[in-house]
């Protein structure tokens, strides 16, 4: 070799000597885990130095990896996944429990369980670790481990919550239905009846939702599924949203099949259905009906009913149920006294109307002296 050739090369495989020789070598191979560093050493070149010792300083080990190695070593050789379960719940860190979880599926004669899937499923939601829970639900989905209720319905309930993933809940609930051991349960359909409702929060989408609703109660019953009233209170409730109120009445008469008793929020669904269709008169009939079994509807309920009957100029029922309101805590807001004042206005009744509210004030603390202005400017222009 010619002599300038080898002085150029010479420099440069002296330094890739040292490299070799002062670069540290990895304790694990390369994985990837939430925390790389627990697993693989980083390659660096040092500067050159003399050798001065025959021995290398060892790299000090970060609190990370110490506290990693820690929790393997509670491991013992031949461990089993209620082992694995219980180091996954005892580890405060989800991440850190997430790279136990890694390390042990690949120790061999190890598989994951159904039990130690849910866990850390679990674990990464209540850490609020949403992309790495999405990453072992699809893995469960692929078939990574065991099928169980359970765990099927831990992956519904996350996947209801994730708005782009509740099409993925169906997925979970149709390989439920497909399978011989792993059928729904009412709690899986409570959470994909909650799930479709949330969704019925406009008009015309509601009658898109209506659909699933009434297939889906129909397979509810078809596995055998007893629904409580929890479950059927929200199909009454999707069918007053879309005011199929016949729909809900039916489902209302199927109660007693079940062992059911309605109430206040099955009267609640129906009669706002009924007074929002026009069906006015027959929604107040219900509204006795649940009084008279001692049932208090919500605030909103009582709204729509007295702004129903007042404006079907049935002024003395729309009174009373206000009455009827305040007496249990509760206070219109301003649009409905308005509505009921102005209907007595129209019908005849100022004088009735002013009494009304300097009665209404006494009783309702809330109404304020702003509101209260309002009504009498109100009655004064319609007079």
């Amino acid at each position: 070799m010619p002599a300038p050739i080898h002085r150029l090369l010479l420099p440069a495989t002296q330094k890739t000597l040292k490299n070799l020789i002062y670069s540290p070598l990895p304790a694990v191979s390369s994985l990837n885990f939430t925390h790389p560093s627990l697993y693989r050493r980083r390659f660096s070149t040092p500067s050159p130095r003399p050798p001065a010792s025959h021995f290398l300083r060892p790299r000090t080990r970060t609190p990370l990896e110490t506290q990693f190695e820690t929790w393997v070593e509670k491991l013992k050789p031949g461990f089993t996944p209620s082992d694995v379960e219980s180091a996954l719940r005892a580890q405060p860190d989800a991440d850190l429990a997430l790279d136990i979880f890694r390390w042990t599926a690949l120790q061999r004669g190890y598989k994951h369980t159904d039990t130690t899937y849910l866990t850390m499923i679990k674990l990464l939601i209540s850490a609020k670790r949403y992309r790495h829970a999405e990453t072992l639900v699809e893995e469960v989905i692929a078939g990574a481990c065991p099928i169980s209720v359970p765990l099927y319905n831990a992956v519904i309930r996350f996947c209801c919550g994730r708005k782009f993933l509740f099409n993925r809940a169906f997925d979970v609930y149709k390989k439920m239905l497909k399978s011989d051991d792993c059928k729904p349960t009412l709690e899986t359909f409570a959470m994909l009846f909650n799930s479709l409702l949330r969704r019925f929060n406009r008009q015309t989408v509601c009658y898109v939702y209506l659909h699933s609703v009434r297939s889906l109660t129909k397979q509810m019953k078809a596995v055998g599924i007893i629904p409580d009233t929890f479950v059927l209170n929200m199909i009454i409730k999707a069918y007053s949203k879309c005011l199929d109120v016949d729909g809900a009445i039916r489902v209302y008469r199927e109660m007693g099949l079940y062992g059911c008793e309605p109430n206040a929020y099955t009267y609640g669904y129906i009669f706002k259905g009924l007074c929002e269709k026009g069906r006015v008169l027959q929604g107040f009939g219900l509204f006795k009906e649940m009084r008279e079994k001692g049932l208090v509807p919500k605030g909103s309920a009582y709204m729509i009913l007295i702004c129903s009957l007042a404006m079907e100029q049935r002024l003395d029922d729309a009174v009373d149920v206000v009455y009827d309101m305040l007496e249990n805590s509760m206070a219109p807001d301003l649009l409905t006294y308005k509505t009921v004042l102005e209907e007595l206005c129209r019908g005849g009744k100022s004088n009735d109307a002013f009494e009304l509210l300097e009665e209404w004030k006494k009783r309702d603390l809330s109404m304020g002296q702003k509101n209260y202005r309002i009504l009498l400017n109100a009655l004064h222009c319609k007079n």
